[in-house]
């Protein structure tokens, strides 16, 4: 009896959670206050591009297949991009070709994290020989070369958005199964999560409630500076013809198709690249501010 009574689960008072969390923002918000100008810029024009995305068949002027004038219009006042080889509107077409670049690899991260950071939080959490399996089951994939391999899933399957997002998810998920798997093997080594098995949590709730929220900083971080090597990934990916077929308006596939014509009508091709370095840029610089935020390094 003196025995459980010395291993009993230290009581925690109610709303201690709560009083946590808004402790967190408040540290979140103070260094907000401290960052740069640019770090709170490029987070700002970050969450505008999200409302933007959400918006645009209320912000373009035109739709992606309106035929709004003659070709190769040169970008003016009504058309701010010009127009294309048969007189759509560039600008409208790159307003939707960011929402789909932008919720393309928010989609692609989203699965990363799910199926990854399940397998590194069994992996770290069980030990032993599940870690053993788990993680050479990830060094497969972590092996093979990942353009070859999303190149070969989508010609396999026919160029198309679902396909292409399919064979880039398939290879982007190992990345955060090590990344989580090493934070929750770091923290369970720390005082208190030993404290906790002394005084019977189980695994499953000692991995839910106390190893995972350890991990999500690191996770949060890597996850936001990934969206620019998305952008990027899935941008070359459509230039090689892997993604949704004309007359959808994707990034990579409108510089691909303009190509032809740029010495001649420049902005045909380089106005969808812009839009592509304006959302690689503007994402890789808003990880970062958010890296500082977090305080991870």
């Amino acid at each position: 009896m003196w025995l459980s009574m010395a291993v009993a689960e230290p009581y925690v008072p109610p709303g201690a959670g709560t009083v946590r969390g808004f402790a967190a923002l408040h540290g979140i918000s103070r260094r907000m206050s401290q960052a740069s100008l640019l770090d709170r810029a490029a987070i700002g024009v970050l969450l505008l591009i999200t409302v933007m995305a959400v918006f645009v068949p209320l912000i373009a002027p035109y739709g992606t297949d309106t035929i709004v004038g003659d070709a190769f219009v040169h970008p003016s006042w009504h058309f701010l991009m010009g127009t294309d080889d048969v007189g759509r509107d560039i600008f409208s077409r790159v307003l939707y070709g960011l929402r789909t670049s932008w919720f393309s690899a928010l989609a692609v991260i989203a699965s990363g994290v799910l199926v990854g950071g399940s397998i590194g939080l069994v992996a770290g959490s069980a030990g032993g020989w599940i870690d053993t399996v788990l993680m050479r089951f990830t060094d497969v994939f972590l092996a093979l070369p990942g353009p070859v391999l999303a190149i070969a899933v989508v010609a396999a399957l026919g160029p198309s958005l679902p396909h292409t997002l399919l064979a880039v998810a398939i290879v982007w998920w190992p990345f955060y199964s090590r990344i989580v798997r090493g934070e929750v093997k770091a923290l369970a080594a720390r005082p208190h999560l030993n404290a906790a098995r002394l005084a019977g949590v189980g695994r499953v709730r000692l991995a839910v409630r106390h190893l995972l929220p350890g991990a999500v900083p690191a996770t949060l971080v890597t996850a936001s500076l990934d969206v620019g090597n998305l952008v990027l990934t899935l941008a070359s990916l459509s230039f090689l013809g892997l993604g949704a077929p004309e007359p959808a308006p994707e990034l990579g596939a409108m510089s691909a198709q303009g190509l032809t014509y740029l010495l001649t009508d420049w902005w045909v091709p380089v106005m969808p690249g812009l839009g592509i370095l304006f959302l690689a840029l503007a994402s890789n610089l808003a990880g970062d501010g958010l890296r500082d935020l977090m305080g991870e390094r």
